[in-house]
């Protein structure tokens, strides 16, 4: 009798186990088809061009030495706020003097967990530099691209593994790219799917 009810016993623990291995193996395949579909919908980012600003490395998180070049903060300032459901406030996760880029009430969000704070996904340094979160492997490839560095709390927060200080631009491709990231951290906090190049002013 005992020998029976161990090998039911034994029998049940490999179904249970079985079920494990497979709802595992179907969570993985569901998470590689997921980084698959978003790394198809990003163009690889190109080098970025020049040293990489000096920063302080710590909180305050801020670039040392770097100035905006005023045409092109002014640019960058009208492709931000041409987003749709954005709009300018003063930051409140920021310095003061910064500009927070808000979500515009009842703006669905698709991860709030990623916001720097309240509505604010976004904030502009005086200096042209900006926090934003992007997803973690697109913020990995702007940090070894040269475009940006990670946020010295990045690991110490659930939801902000991509939160990057994206440099100052000081080109008219910088400013390009650097909008396009912006675009792209809308995206995936929103879960939209707008393109940057519909907001670039044509030729």
């Amino acid at each position: 009798m005992k020998l029976v009810l161990f090998v039911i016993l034994l029998c049940s623990a490999v179904v249970i186990f079985s079920n494990v291995i497979s709802q595992t193996n179907d969570n993985k395949n569901i998470e590689i088809v997921k980084i698959e579909i978003a790394e198809t919908e990003l163009t690889p980012l190109p080098e970025r061009v020049g040293a990489r600003p000096k920063t302080t490395g710590r909180v305050p998180h801020q670039q040392i030495g770097i100035q905006a070049v005023p045409e092109l903060n002014d640019a960058l300032y009208d492709l931000v706020f041409s987003i749709p459901n954005v709009e300018r406030h003063n930051t409140i996760s920021s310095l003061p003097g910064a500009t927070g880029v808000w979500l515009s009430e009842g703006t669905p969000v698709a991860q709030p967990q990623a916001i720097l704070n309240g509505p604010e996904f976004t904030h502009i340094h005086p200096d042209g530099s900006l926090h934003t979160p992007l997803p973690f492997e697109r913020a990995m490839e702007a940090v070894e691209k040269g475009w940006a560095e990670r946020h010295p709390w990045a690991s110490e927060r659930a939801g902000w593994e991509g939160l990057v200080m994206i440099y100052t631009p000081q080109t008219e491709v910088d400013l390009e790219i650097v909008f396009q990231l912006i675009v792209e951290s809308y995206n995936f906090v929103t879960g939209q799917t707008i393109v940057a190049s519909d907001y670039m002013p044509s030729e």
